[in-house]
């Protein structure tokens, strides 16, 4: 489970720098690229509960 906490943490780390220092100055690009980011730290999120209750359940 520790490793999937790092990337995790990495994940929500690089979504901090982008938004802070490297935001493109296309508005419309720069949204694109947040919700492609956000959706994949929630798809993270979600790959990393089921592998918990997939453990849980042996």
């Amino acid at each position: 489970m520790k490793p999937q906490l790092i990337i995790f943490g990495v994940l929500v780390a690089g979504y901090i720098v982008y938004n802070l220092f490297l935001q493109i100055p296309d508005e419309r690009t720069n949204t694109v690229i947040n919700i492609l980011f956000a959706s994949i730290i929630f798809a993270y999120i979600a790959f990393m509960a089921f592998s918990l209750l997939k453990k849980m359940k042996k």
